[in-house]
């Protein structure tokens, strides 16, 4: 094969990708946090007993298999991308995240965790939403290390971010057990002004990302 044929199909390959490139930063990327509402099979990757990785979880997904998510069969997340036209996100702890996924959006979620950080603990490993906000950091630099800096930090501006925390609080904490606590410590009006104060700092924190 001539030189010339190679610089051509070489060009005709970049352009391709190019384009595809461009496809995924028109349509924007997704950010998931939370708990097992969103969650996606992040907690597949750890040593936890909150996990959904066995039937009856999944018998109405496409596959009817289980998948980590905490359904029957398509979560919150997946719905939200249907509707607007976008792949589902990937669990952030999926190997398969990488490359052109990574301009979809990422999922960071992870069922048992809540607001607090000793919420969910009996469950022995989750991603706390401390430490969430840290993958989402890590994420961006992959994202910016695959477009560039500024590209990225324009698609993280305009990305579309779910977060859903609370019911935890109260079900694996607050209620967990007679006179937990967090019950000994507060009056429930009073439990719930400290938890949208703890919420108010955690928006806070992923704001200024």
């Amino acid at each position: 094969m001539e030189i010339k044929s190679v610089l051509g199909l070489l060009g005709n390959m970049f352009k391709d990708i190019s384009s595809v490139f461009r496809r995924k930063l028109r349509r924007g990327l997704s950010s998931f946090f939370g708990d097992s509402l969103v969650d996606n099979g992040n907690n597949n990757y750890l040593a936890t007993t909150a996990r959904a990785d066995a039937p009856p979880y999944g018998i109405d997904y496409p596959t009817h298999r289980a998948t980590g998510r905490f359904s029957n069969g398509f979560n919150i997340p997946d719905l939200i991308s249907q509707a607007i036209g976008s792949e589902p996100t990937l669990p952030y702890l999926s190997p398969q995240l990488s490359g052109e996924k990574l301009l979809v959006g990422a999922n960071f979620a992870s069922a048992g965790i809540g607001i607090l950080n000793d919420t969910g603990i009996q469950f022995l490993n989750t991603i706390r939403i401390g430490l969430q906000l840290q993958f989402f950091q890590q994420y961006q630099q992959r994202l910016s290390a695959l477009i560039g800096a500024e590209q990225a930090q324009r698609l993280v501006n305009q990305a579309l971010v779910l977060m859903t925390l609370g019911g935890n609080d109260f079900v694996n904490n607050y209620y967990l057990v007679p006179f937990s606590a967090r019950s000994r410590q507060f009056a429930l009006p009073d439990y719930v002004v400290y938890l949208i104060s703890e919420y108010r700092k955690i928006l806070m924190v992923i704001y200024s990302f």
